[in-house]
């Protein structure tokens, strides 16, 4: 990750914000060594920011603190806050945006040398352990048996979250439409005749796309992906009643119910969580 300049185009994995910026991507930070098991790094990261889609030769593990981290890879769109990580494998490409003021975390973890702790694209638990090893691991003038002390705890504590923080996407060009549109504003309201209409598919078909795509109803995935907007506004300080709102629920206990199916918890003990992380 390095500075970042104004978009000038639409690319990207998802429909782009004209006021973010776009980050700068490298395989490794700059002055990693040839041999390496585990380098880290931090950035301050001002203005909402994204990324376009690309790979690494090294795994990442990315988190953040004071704010929120989407990400779309491998057919699914993972959404981060604080004590949660993204685990991307080597090679995968991936995409990512940022919410403005945020403290970004990277740590690249050398393939040939890494334990087969995880597997696949995955959200990891991102206890104060894990988050302390890896902000020490970015000391560049650590001895190399401090180093290797500390990289072997790494590999003790890296396990996947409990939490689920990703959304499947349903690969289908006949259906592709309606998920970009749902992505930029899960808020909006369209019934499934509707999207049929619009999209020139039948109500059968894409019923039919999302479940065999996603295991769940069009329904069931559409409030999945409102859920996983709210993560970021809740995330950022709204409260239980305006992420409501914003996302398109007629009764705050409306969201809280979709949100404890999705989250296996409310949302404000959620948003209690992220501020004591925060605090």
């Amino acid at each position: 990750m390095a500075a970042s300049t104004r978009p000038d185009d639409a690319r990207g994995s998802w429909q782009r914000d004209p006021t973010a910026s776009v980050g700068r991507t490298f395989p490794v930070p700059a002055d990693t060594p040839v041999a390496f098991t585990i380098v880290a790094e931090a950035h301050v990261v001002d203005v909402a920011t994204e990324w376009e889609p690309h790979v690494h030769p090294a795994h990442e593990l990315v988190w953040v603190r004071q704010g929120t981290l989407t990400a779309r890879l491998a057919g699914q769109v993972f959404t981060v806050s604080e004590g949660f990580g993204l685990w991307v494998p080597a090679g995968v490409e991936h995409a990512g945006r940022l919410t403005a003021g945020v403290e970004l975390y990277d740590a690249f973890f050398a393939p040939e040398r890494t334990p087969p702790v995880l597997a696949g694209p995955t959200a990891v638990a991102m206890g104060p352990v894990l988050q302390a090893l890896l902000v020490h691991l970015a000391r560049r003038d650590l001895d190399p048996d401090a180093r290797a002390r500390a990289e072997a705890v790494v590999f003790d504590v890296l396990e996947p979250s409990d939490r689920q923080l990703a959304v499947r996407l349903p690969a289908d060009h006949r259906v592709d439409a309606i998920v970009d549109v749902l992505l930029a504003d899960p808020a909006d309201e369209r019934s499934l005749a509707q999207w049929a209409r619009s999209s020139g598919t039948s109500e059968r078909t894409i019923t039919r796309v999302f479940r065999a795509a996603t295991g769940l109803s069009f329904a069931q995935w559409r409030q999945a992906v409102r859920v996983h907007r709210s993560l970021e506004l809740l995330a950022a300080g709204g409260s239980v009643q305006d992420v409501s709102d914003e996302l398109g629920y007629a009764h705050p206990g409306t969201f809280i119910d979709a949100f404890r199916r999705v989250m296996g918890t409310t949302p404000g003990t959620f948003a209690a969580d992220v501020g004591g992380r925060k605090g």
